[in-house]
């Protein structure tokens, strides 16, 4: 087993990111009283090691950290990983169970939400006796809810990569114009501007397209008295943004205007009520409360937002049925929207941070209608 491991020449103090990040995983081994912990999904084993690849495991034990990969990843490890021990397998399932027999693991947590079944039930047969896996999902889904400065930074750069894109759609959009011309200049100047790639595939829907929470971008043209809407991101080292606004050619009908106000309004609403310690679902009952009283209630059917970071959808998840409460340093979007058959939709999305005086809103693109 000695031969395998390699340890790296960067050591990170007690206050690097990536210390404080396996402290808390420690916690959740603690109280689940643990002796490890494996992880397989790429984006906790870059937030707890700063890899980057698209294939590897780490292990956690009370002290130690390890990172296991392949031959394909060795050098890009040796670059990339940090205060972690390396460990080379020729194949997965052998180089993790030799590992938790040499450090004489028993009771190993491990990601419910990510490990496949047939995964678990191959390393499962590889375990010697005594030695058991341990489904852990709440716990696991409380670890990157709050964001430190680093994630803050990468954020804040990819929404200012998704918001100068935005502004160049603005300039060649008009009248006739396809909506796939607009996404691709969006995506073009995007990677253009740094971006790793797209946050998710550019929503650019206009007319009674704009409807459709998630209607990607078409060959239709936009016409005269179409709402569009544009939901759209980008992903900087790894981490998100996601923003929504609204566009109108030509004058708003009254209609228009009031499905356009009602959801300003909701959005509005839900924004002025974030702070540490309110309950997560007062949040949508905020907006969507106003957007039923208004007589729409049966056109608003999603949740009002979703947690973004190394996933452009993670916790928390901002909806009716969460019962928990906000928590200083969360970052999540808030996204009320109403969608009318045959007339068209209205969404307003912001990335908003929770801090001690209340929401930080991070996306910074007016909200306000643009008119072309």
């Amino acid at each position: 087993m000695a031969k395998q491991v390699k340890r790296t020449e960067k050591t990170l103090t007690e206050n690097s990111p990536y210390e404080k990040r396996k402290h808390l995983v420690r916690r959740a081994m603690e109280s689940g009283h643990l002796d490890g912990f494996l992880f397989t999904s790429l984006e906790n084993i870059r937030y707890l090691s700063g890899f980057t690849g698209s294939d590897a495991a780490v292990i956690l034990t009370d002290k130690e950290s390890f990172f296991l990969t392949d031959s394909r990843y060795w050098i890009q490890a040796e670059q990339e990983v940090k205060g972690a021990e390396i460990v080379r397998y020729k194949k997965k399932l052998d180089g993790i169970a030799s590992l938790f027999s040499s450090l004489k693991l028993k009771a190993i947590g491990f990601e419910a939400a990510f490990l496949t079944v047939s995964f678990y039930r191959a390393l499962s047969k590889k375990l010697e006796d005594g030695t058991r896996l341990h489904p852990m999902e709440e716990e696991i889904k409380l670890l990157r809810m709050v964001k430190d400065e680093e994630e803050l930074a990468l954020m804040r750069k990819a929404i200012q990569i998704s918001s100068d894109a935005f502004h160049h759609a603005l300039k060649i959009l008009k009248e006739g114009t396809l909506e796939e011309e607009i996404a691709f200049e969006m995506e073009f100047h995007m990677k253009r501007s740094g971006a790793d790639a797209l946050g998710f595939d550019i929503i650019v829907a206009s007319g009674k397209r704009s409807a459709l929470p998630h209607g990607r971008a078409s060959q239709k043209r936009v016409e005269r008295g179409d709402f569009i809407l544009f939901d759209f991101g980008s992903r900087f080292q790894g981490y998100h943004s996601d923003e929504t606004c609204m566009v109108i050619c030509g004058s708003p009908t009254s209609e228009q205007k009031t499905i356009f106000q009602l959801v300003k309004e909701a959005h509005d609403k839900a924004v002025a009520l974030v702070r540490p310690g309110i309950p997560i679902h007062e949040l949508d009952a905020a907006a969507r409360d106003h957007i039923r009283n208004c007589g729409y209630g049966d056109y608003f059917g999603h949740g009002l937002g979703h947690g973004v970071g190394l996933a452009v959808h993670e916790d928390p998840t901002i909806n009716a049925e969460n019962k928990n409460v906000l928590q200083e340093g969360m970052v999540f979007t808030i996204e009320p929207g109403i969608y009318v058959p045959n007339l068209g939709g209205v969404r307003l999305e912001d990335m908003v941070r929770v801090t001690s005086q209340g929401a930080e809103v991070l996306t910074y693109l007016s909200k306000d209608l643009v008119v072309i």
